[in-house]
């Protein structure tokens, strides 16, 4: 294959900025979708035994476009090894690696659910790139207060561990609190707010404790949000101070110490 072919053949693959990158996402998509689908409606046993056929035929032609697809994303990648040990090279790969390996210990089809992850191409075709700074953002900030919350998490863990054990000498096995770690799951269940009930307390002492549990949850789901919170304002405070003194320009990243427009040292202290 030669040079200028393999460029037009990668920006077709690895593009979405053409007409023909375009449609190659969009067939891909549909190709995903319907795979997907199969599998899904070849798991109902009255249609399994009427389109088996249809369902094999339809699986061995998409994971031939699939297999084919994976191909020629080696061939024409500029690094072969950095794109096969990727995200999406390894997702690429598990997107037919199934087929393959039910060749040979039938039964492991299902996990060809494992495609749905390819969809996540949808948002080059979309251009949804301006959603991007905001997912930033996010990251940022969880990863800015990844410490406060761990902490916080390893104090719900010792609640529920305290407030387990307590329900499990309080009810006791009668009343389904038959161990600890059964006990834990309930405290689980009712400080979270989800209340399954398949575990009550029955005693009064027992309702009484689970009556402070739950108005503890009610607190407990807003510290996270509130850390998160505050961390995201403290990093658009930074942001909005990682200006230029030169230019002017107050768009650089943050935590940047040079402007991406003009090379200057960057100002983190005036505001």
């Amino acid at each position: 294959m030669k040079k200028h072919q393999k460029e037009l053949l990668w920006r077709v693959i690895f593009k979405a900025d053409t007409p023909a990158g375009k449609q190659f996402d969009i067939l891909l998509l549909i190709a995903i979708v319907l795979s997907i689908l199969a599998v899904v409606l070849e798991s109902i046993e009255s249609l399994n035994a009427e389109f088996k056929n249809l369902f094999k035929i339809s699986e061995l032609i998409i994971t031939g476009v699939f297999t084919l697809e994976y191909i020629l994303r080696i061939i024409v990648v500029r690094s072969k090894s950095k794109y096969i040990f990727s995200f999406y090279g390894i997702v690429d790969l598990l997107a037919i690696l199934p087929f393959y390996i039910g060749l040979i210990f039938v039964g492991s089809q299902s996990l060809m659910v494992i495609r749905v992850i390819r969809l996540i191409r949808v948002f080059r075709i979309l251009k949804l790139s301006r959603y991007t700074k905001a997912a930033n953002t996010i990251m940022l900030a969880l990863r800015g207060s990844l410490v406060k919350i761990s902490v916080f998490l390893f104090g719900v863990m010792i609640l529920v561990l305290i407030i387990g054990s307590a329900m499990y000498l309080i009810e006791g096995k009668e009343h389904g609190f038959n161990n600890i770690p059964t006990s834990i799951y309930w405290a689980i269940v009712t400080l979270t707010t989800v209340g399954y009930g398949d575990i009550a307390p029955q005693t009064a002492l027992g309702q009484f404790v689970a009556s402070i549990v739950m108005i503890m949850g009610y607190g407990m789901i807003a510290v996270p949000t509130g850390i998160i919170t505050a961390q995201v304002i403290s990093d658009q405070k930074i942001k909005a101070t990682s200006y230029c003194v030169k230019c002017g320009k107050s768009d650089n990243p943050i935590n940047a110490k040079f402007c991406n427009h003009c090379g200057e040292s960057l100002n983190t202290d005036q505001s």
